[in-house]
């Protein structure tokens, strides 16, 4: 029997303690997988990080919580779940209304397709 996955997106431009929290707490469903945003794909919504993609990678690649991190190139997360078939999907709580509204329909009809549950976190605004 395969293990469960939890699907994590991140852009981790700044590593903070809620990302480790949020990391162990999910570890417990399963292996976990990082889709861990690009430079590009941080660019769509957000200004440039300041750390590139290697050097975040490189960071997260450190953390024991993650089993394996793949490149998240863009907002629309669907492409990486239908490519991952995650058994959960995290994300904060802070995309039900505004610019990722529509993202998290589309993700939404995806995981009801695949039999995916949705595990949204409290966003920490003061953290991030």
């Amino acid at each position: 029997m395969k293990n469960k996955t939890v699907y994590v997106p991140l852009a981790v431009d700044l590593l903070h303690s809620a990302h480790i929290s949020i990391l162990k707490k999910k570890k417990k469903f399963g292996d976990v997988i990082v889709g861990l945003m690009t430079d590009k794909a941080i660019s769509e919504y957000k200004p440039l990080p300041v750390l590139d993609y290697n050097e975040r990678f490189e960071i997260l690649s450190g953390i024991k919580f993650i089993d394996k991190i793949v490149e998240q190139n863009n907002w629309d997360y669907t492409e990486n779940i239908k490519r991952y078939k995650p058994d959960f999907f995290i994300h904060g709580d802070d995309w039900k209304s505004g610019i990722q509204k529509n993202q998290r329909k589309k993700v939404i009809q995806i995981l009801k397709k695949l039999n995916s549950k949705l595990i949204e976190i409290h966003f920490s605004k003061n953290i991030s």
